[in-house]
């Protein structure tokens, strides 16, 4: 069977964009996706199913039996039909070559960061650039290869990244920077013959880590910049930043889903850094080296109060 438009997406985002695309520029003709059963060997943040497309949108759902498209069904899958075009949005790990080779017009994706590819290739962008405090975020409509993130760039738009973000509300920017690239990319998709990329980069290479849930923890020897850098950067849908508190000799988990810096010119000296100076509305409000941050969200399995020592 012949698939003309194809998106690859496992996330809410994937709904979001497979919705746009449907909605408003064109028929889409297949989502590939993985089955639930994937998930309990594969951490995937905001993981929503989409099987539920077929019914909603009358638009066909492959569920693959693996992340990596590596495995037999998929594989069968892939042989046995011809494909054109196919959009990533939402999924985190590389495809594979054989996947590539089989759509004519090729496989395009996302891949952004503070400055232009080849710079910042590597897991978890958007949340990087939260963490590590850059203020905009350029993000690149790009034709996959083998390798991971290369300069192969359709189009790009860049919007900014404020002190108000955290990683969902930079979600929604990115989100609506991806809608006007795929947008473009349809257009071009329409017209016949070669999509242009661009692969004359003049940047280096650099590389973002991947990220674990245990990556979140929080270090109060750090700067209260730093702290509200890592909390935005790692809130809802992703695992949320963490750190512990001691009571009654035993050691409770505190996430941390929202926090702002609070004050950096009262003296709090009196307090240790992480140390809760006092709770206003269920808001605490902690010393840090340079001053203070005020937690608005947190979960912990008992009460803290002021005197509480958070680690």
């Amino acid at each position: 069977m012949e698939y003309r438009i194809v998106v690859f997406g496992v996330k809410d985002t994937s709904e979001n964009i497979i919705r746009f695309i449907h909605e408003q520029l064109c028929r889409m003709d297949l989502v590939i996706t993985v089955s639930p059963e994937v998930t309990r060997h594969n951490q995937i943040s905001g993981f929503k199913g989409l099987g539920f497309l077929t019914e909603k949108y009358g638009i066909p759902v492959f569920e693959a039996d693996s992340y990596n498209l590596k495995d037999a069904h998929t594989q069968q899958f892939i042989r046995e039909n011809t494909f054109e075009l196919g959009i990533v949005m939402g999924w985190q790990r590389l495809i594979p070559a054989e996947v590539l080779q089989a759509f004519s017009k090729g496989v395009y994706g996302f891949h952004g960061n503070c400055g232009y590819l080849p710079f910042g290739r590597g897991r978890s962008p958007l949340n990087w650039s939260v963490i590590l405090g850059d203020t905009r975020f350029n993000l690149n409509l790009f034709r996959y290869d083998e390798k991971a993130d290369s300069p192969n760039v359709f189009a790009t738009e860049m919007f900014q990244i404020n002190e108000h973000d955290d990683i969902r509300t930079a979600q929604y920017k990115n989100m609506i920077c991806s809608k006007h690239l795929i947008r473009r990319l349809t257009e071009a998709y329409k017209a016949g013959g070669e999509i242009p990329i661009r692969t004359d980069s003049k940047d280096f290479d650099s590389w973002y880590n991947k990220r674990t849930a245990e990556d979140g923890r929080i270090d109060w020897h750090a700067r209260t910049r730093q702290i509200y850098d890592l909390v935005r950067g790692v809130a809802a849908p992703f695992p949320g930043a963490f750190c512990f508190v001691r009571q009654q000799g035993k050691e409770e988990r505190v996430t941390v889903w929202e926090a702002h810096p609070f004050d950096e010119m009262i003296d709090f000296s009196a307090y240790a850094p992480g140390e809760v100076i006092d709770v206003f509305d269920g808001r605490l409000i902690v010393r840090t080296v340079d001053g203070s941050l005020r937690i608005d969200r947190f979960d912990c399995g008992s009460g803290i109060a002021p005197g509480d020592v958070l680690s």
